[in-house]
């Protein structure tokens, strides 16, 4: 069906997931226009590529021609695109469904679970370009050597993808191989419960012709250059995963050892007054627990310091007793007020980050409350000393604060 389309639009383009459709179609010697609400380096990136992307969103950017639309799950029906592109009769696919129509066309390697699923792909999509087996990989993420970042395209009949869990959006894909990375309760906002996760990824595992799942807690040891603990899993299930698609051991271990990691994933961008400055997406109490002790085994001695943007309220008021003491890594801890993500199920005025302040308080923390990133941006130069370990950390806008402390 895809070979077909020769216009393609793309809404919300310039989603770390939408963008690498973009950058896909344009490989592919295809026309792409596509909108955001948001003006964005993906947005650039596409724009160089020759994509035409408007900032806003307007039924006129909508147009007869177009034979495929890929819009965000973030996309509500009621989006003035999505409603001209009804009237049109065009064709509709939210960025899932995209993903397993796509995989329809190859040996589909599919990556999912609640933590390091960005990793584990870019981890098995590094190893099978270097054991020569070049393999097509869209990632969640940004990979530096890859120079699309979030996309790789190669000539093999190997495709890895990573499926997000949430809406179960990994159900829209069949994959020959299925990795689960591991299952905790997270997206309050469409999961009931644990159970609930678990059932999905029991229906999603039916699916697949193999499963291999995580955490494997031996193998193959690695010198990696990036904090291990969790790291370690991922690295473990991607050589697992790989040796069965013919890596040799000597590749895999080569490949892991070099892995420098990825776009706000433990990345540093910047140093300020000393100071080393690391950018994270982690935004669950699980994933935040872990990066800290990560930090803490990579630099022993050093203070932590931790600013942290809770993402979507739902999440936080769910999960709210597991947050207080997933904090107890960092030796000075900033919580910005909630992201309020769009498309998703808001509690707003149900729950604020003060919330977490008081109780991360009766924990004897040093912590502190910013209404917004510009507060967070002061507090941080008010309480960074040389030396300190800065981990700007959550899955909104918080990134912007750590690529501002560059001195």
């Amino acid at each position: 069906m895809l070979e077909g389309v020769r216009k393609v639009h793309l809404i919300g383009a310039g989603g770390i997931g939408v963008s690498a459709v973009g950058k896909l179609f344009l490989c592919w010697g295809k026309t792409v226009t596509g909108s955001d609400v948001f003006h964005n380096e993906q947005v650039d990136v596409l724009r160089h590529l020759g994509a035409n992307i408007s900032v806003g969103h307007s039924a006129e950017n909508v147009k007869e021609d177009i034979g495929l639309i890929v819009y965000s799950p973030a996309v509500g029906e009621d989006n003035v695109e999505r409603a001209r592109a009804r009237e049109l009769g065009l064709t509709q696919m939210s960025y899932p469904q995209f993903l397993g129509e796509l995989a329809k066309g190859y040996k589909t390697i599919a990556i999912s679970g609640t933590h390091g699923k960005s990793t584990t792909t870019a981890m098995i999509g590094l190893i099978l370009e270097a054991a020569g087996l070049d393999p097509t990989v869209i990632v969640g993420s940004k990979v530096n050597s890859w120079p699309d970042g979030n996309l790789r395209v190669g000539s093999s009949n190997l495709l890895v993808l990573e499926a997000c869990e949430h809406m179960a959006g990994m159900l829209n894909i069949h994959p020959d191989i299925a990795v689960i990375t591991n299952v905790e309760m997270d997206h309050p906002d469409f999961y009931r419960d644990l159970a609930h996760v678990q059932e999905t990824f029991e229906k999603w595992k039916s699916q697949a012709k193999q499963v291999i799942e995580g955490p494997i807690t031996d193998g193959p040891e690695f010198s990696l250059m990036i904090p291990v603990g969790f790291n370690l899993e991922n690295a473990r299930l991607a050589a697992t995963v790989a040796k069965q698609l013919g890596a040799s051991d000597e590749v895999i271990v080569k490949t892991l050892n070099a892995f420098s990691g990825l776009w706000r994933r433990f990345e540093k961008v910047s140093a300020w007054h000393g100071a080393d400055i690391f950018s994270d997406y982690a935004h669950h109490p699980t994933a935040i627990k872990k990066t800290l002790q990560g930090a803490r085994e990579f630099f022993p001695g050093r203070r932590i310091v931790l600013c942290f943007q809770p993402h979507q309220h739902a999440r936080t008021k769910e999960l709210f007793d597991d947050f207080v003491p997933s904090f107890d890594g960092a030796d000075v801890l900033i919580l910005v007020e909630i992201y309020a993500v769009a498309g998703r199920l808001e509690v707003a005025g149900e729950i604020s980050s003060r919330d977490l302040v008081e109780a991360v308080k009766k924990r004897g923390k040093d912590v502190s409350y910013a209404a917004d990133l510009v507060d967070a941006e002061k507090q941080l130069k008010d309480v960074i000393v040389p030396q300190d370990v800065v981990l700007v950390m959550g899955a909104g806008d918080i990134d912007d604060v750590a690529r501002r402390l560059v001195v």
